[in-house]
């Protein structure tokens, strides 16, 4: 039972990234490779400040601006500069390599025995069930574990219904019409540009908002811990959109969300029948590739069928 509660939270964590891979992948159908600079960097920024005394949430929020920035950077460079979208991307994630090198101090960084958002979580948790377990469904669960899956998914349901009410706004709406035809928004009067700019930093924030979380959950930070990042928050939207069959913006957030769970849980029920980690990356890999080609490869199957009936 305490793997699954690790597992459900570390994809109520990752779901930020997800959903930060479906605003520019989706949204704006950007191939934008910063968000593995950008997890790194919010892990990064808030690991560093919570050294430095800052308190969790502080340090949390200093996280998704700084991913906002990252963001800013990569729309900058395309939309000014006229920069290919993914050698952009490849740019500011390759600088970010050595700007969290020079924030962190060293290539890991440490969160032993200092106050985070789960040791916060935690605490407020034991205070209210008082008790340090619980039994789930038969089975003795620690109230600790438990305060944090809880805090994870409540805050990441806010966050789902913020982000989903944000791109039903004018500003939002627009930002989508962006994404889904640049000629007539410019015809309507409005920097597209701007839009694309606001768009990538808005999802690198939430992508470095899921590095400072996650950071603080596992306890350390690596410069290393975004290597792969872009294909894990790919597989979460593709899960997501089959499990909710639409593109609709409520059920795709939600799908999203969901994906990242379902993905994570998987993850970790195959590392448990005896998966060499070593190969997690490849296999991630590999479905994304099955994901994005069989759907296409089933509906020429069915047309060909279709003509020779």
């Amino acid at each position: 039972m305490s793997l699954l509660i690790g597992a459900m939270t570390i994809g109520f964590i990752l779901s930020l990234l997800a959903l930060g891979v479906y605003l520019s992948f989706r949204i704006f159908a950007f191939p934008d490779i910063t968000a593995e600079g950008s997890i790194t960097l919010g892990a990064a920024v808030t690991a560093t400040l919570l050294v430095k005394g800052y308190g969790p949430l502080a340090a949390t929020a200093a996280g998704f601006v700084a991913g906002l920035a990252a963001g800013t950077v990569t729309g900058l460079l395309y939309t000014r500069f006229h920069i290919n979208g993914l050698l952009a991307g490849i740019l500011v994630m390759t600088a970010l390599y050595s700007i969290n090198l020079h924030i962190m101090g060293k290539s890991n960084l440490p969160l032993v025995n200092l106050p985070t958002v789960a040791s916060e979580a935690e605490r407020a948790g034991v205070r209210l069930l008082g008790r340090d377990a619980v039994e789930l469904l038969g089975w003795q669960v620690s109230a600790r574990d438990l305060s944090v899956l809880a805090a994870v998914a409540a805050a990441i349901a806010v966050l789902g219904v913020l982000l989903y009410v944000f791109l039903g706004t004018n500003l939002g709406t627009a930002m989508r019409a962006t994404g889904d035809n640049v000629q007539m928004i410019r015809a309507l009067g409005v920097n597209d540009g701007a839009m694309i700019t606001l768009g990538l930093a808005l999802s690198n924030g939430l992508i470095a908002l899921s590095g400072g979380v996650l950071a603080q959950y596992q306890g350390f930070t690596d410069v290393q811990m975004g290597i792969g990042m872009v294909v894990w928050g790919l597989a979460s939207v593709i899960i997501g959109e089959a499990l909710v069959g639409t593109r609709q913006l409520g059920y795709a957030i939600t799908g999203a969300i969901l994906g990242s769970l379902l993905f994570r849980l998987l993850v970790a029920v195959a590392l448990r029948w005896g998966l060499n980690p070593n190969d997690l990356k490849l296999i991630t890999a590999g479905f994304v590739f099955l994901a994005l080609v069989l759907p296409g490869m089933l509906a020429r199957l069915a047309a060909r069928r279709v003509r020779h009936a």
